[in-house]
């Protein structure tokens, strides 16, 4: 097998690689070096096309046709894209006439382009965007929040070793001046999924639906302009796996999107990270080398499957050529390839991987009893920890270190234990690891991890299923009815066979039926009981301003039917509101 003893230098460099930020932060040299791209700047790209970098994670690009101003997403927040119009302005006096989304992610600004009395402009973007937003905001609206925390390191420090440095799509994930991050998204007013061409503000406009970090994503391009706007090119190597956990990226679909971006012969590349490019000659060549790289992991992905090789095995052999890293737009600023290569296996062949010792693995718990025991217990394997760390063997001294974390399990059912002392030292590699990685992602994680193992940070309310009242208001009536699915608790329902409904205040009606450790949606009808209520007040209860039985003695609602059953199949879901 060739590349055989390969250690990772792309994943985790050494202490030497190690220094200082301006703030005091600790890092890979070259992850403190690509914050200089990330500064934020107005680029006039060419003559009316302007792409903001730096504000946030992502760009507002903005164009100008005859008729105005094409604001091309509106950022996190409000205040945001307040910002961004504001730098814009400074250069033409156009009013914004259209807003396009490239993708769902950075939408939430939108209203800060015009007061609130004036009727809007067209916007345009995928038929998905909507659902993909009430997705996220809904079923795993825990996991999600606690992916954002952990990957952009939402929850680290500005200055200090464990300082945050950059987002690496980004400055940062939101900029504190722009708190409180008021949402403002608007719906697209024009929307599509296939290839559609069309004139907005007076310019010829193509977009071309090109899945990538989501589904929803899309390819603009002014061929009068020669201007491309793309969420394909990032400055750092693609992200074919979300640390903070997402659905999968196939490789072929990205290569396809890039593919099209290439037949544009572009003058100008706009992206929605990262800096603008120009010169047809060295979009070609960025863009060309990008579409390898994603290619080069697909391959010898699939070839090391092919072979036979577990997933650690082909980890091991897969890494990018040194040949990918004399450009940043293939540098591992973000995620790394041997996570990427994972991905690819579980999209492609799932989990199971060849390797018998997964098949029928032991629980954690025991597991890493097992390990302990087998070592010669706790203190042979705190002394093994010690010494993998002094010789650099990092990956080694990270594995031992969880060992002593696992062994316990607690009453939320997580192998998250160990005394202080243990979960200081698997914090110690956590950042060690963080300091010498180029994935600002991986830093962020691992410091996160980290600073909560020390008791630091309590980020124990992103393990838990919550609803605001902002969300359970800005979505259809029955999409938080049928949410509660996601919280029941088997075990208390395991012996109820009942359907329960709710019906609004606008007439609305949703219900489940609770059978077989499950909570079936429904429409409501035939319902044992009926809760009857106000959306602005079922929209406090899940928000955890008032609760369910507050509301019920205030005579705030009320339940129509087997009030008792009601009582008994509402207190099986895990939120303290309801019981």
């Amino acid at each position: 097998m060739e590349n055989k003893s390969r250690s990772f230098p792309a994943s985790i460099g050494s202490k030497n690689d190690v220094t200082e930020g301006p703030l005091g932060q600790k890092a890979h040299r070259e992850t403190i070096e690509h914050t200089e791209r990330l500064e934020r700047k107005l680029y006039e790209v060419r003559p009316g096309v302007w792409s903001q970098v730096g504000n946030g994670l992502s760009n507002q690009n903005f164009v100008e046709g005859p008729e105005g101003l094409i604001v091309i997403d509106t950022g996190e927040s409000r205040e945001e894209m307040a910002s961004s119009l504001k730098a814009v302005k400074k250069h033409t006096d156009a009013p914004v006439a259209a807003v396009i989304y490239t993708h769902f992610h950075y939408v939430h600004g939108t209203s800060a382009l015009w007061d609130e009395e004036s009727k809007h402009p067209p916007i345009w973007g995928h038929s998905e965007i909507e659902n993909n937003l009430r997705r996220i905001g809904i079923d795993v609206s825990a996991a999600a929040t606690r992916g954002l925390v952990h990957q952009f390191g939402l929850m680290l420090p500005i200055k200090g070793e464990d300082g945050i440095v950059n987002s690496a799509l980004g400055k940062y994930f939101r900029l504190e001046e722009h708190s409180p991050w008021t949402p403002g998204f608007i719906p697209p007013t024009h929307t599509f999924n296939e290839p559609t061409k069309t004139v907005i503000a007076g310019l010829e406009v193509e977009m071309t639906p090109a899945p990538s970090d989501a589904n929803d994503s899309i390819t603009i391009w002014f061929p009068e302009k020669k201007v491309c706007v793309n969420n394909l090119l990032w400055p750092t190597l693609f992200n074919v796996f979300a640390i903070r956990g997402e659905e999968y990226r196939d490789p072929r679909i990205l290569i396809e999107g890039i593919e099209h971006m290439i037949a544009l012969e572009a003058e100008h590349m706009v992206g929605v990270h990262g800096p603008p490019l120009s010169g047809r000659k060295q979009i070609r060549e960025d863009l060309t080398q990008y579409r390898d790289s994603i290619q080069y992991m697909w391959d010898q992905t699939v070839r090391g499957i092919n072979k036979g090789l577990t997933i650690g095995e082909i980890t091991e052999m897969v890494q990018l050529p040194e040949k990918y890293n004399n450009r940043y737009f293939t540098k591992q600023f973000y995620g790394l390839v041997e996570h990427h290569v994972r991905q690819i296996h579980n999209g492609l062949r799932g989990w199971f991987d060849g390797d018998e010792a997964s098949l029928f693995p032991l629980p954690p718990s025991e597991r890493a009893k097992k390990l302990i025991n087998g070592f010669g217990g706790e203190k042979v394997v705190r002394d093994a920890i010690n010494q993998a760390i002094k010789e650099e063997d990092l990956r080694w001294g990270l594995e031992m270190s969880t060992w002593l974390i696992r062994s316990q399990v607690n009453d939320d059912g997580r192998c998250d234990s160990g005394t202080l002392e243990d979960r200081e030292k698997l914090a110690d590699v956590l950042r060690k690891i963080g300091q010498r990685t180029t994935s600002t992602n991986v830093r962020n994680w691992c410091l996160t991890r980290a600073l909560e193992l020390e008791g630091k940070l309590d980020i124990s309310r992103f393990r838990k299923h919550r609803f605001s009242e902002r969300q359970v208001l800005n979505q259809p009536t029955e999409a938080f009815v049928h949410a509660l699915r996601l919280i029941l608790d088997p075990e208390k329902s395991n012996d109820l066979d009942i359907k329960i409904g709710w019906r609004f205040d606008d007439d609305s009606t949703a219900g489940l039926h609770i059978r077989n450790g499950v909570a079936v949606p429904t429409d409501g009808e035939d319902s044992a009981a009926t809760l009857v209520i106000k959306i602005s007040e079922w929209a406090r209860i899940l928000g955890g301003e008032t609760t369910l039985k507050e509301a019920l003695e205030n005579k705030r609602t009320t339940i129509e039917g087997d009030h008792k059953n009601f009582i008994k199949a509402i207190a099986c879901f895990e939120n303290p509101s309801l019981c």
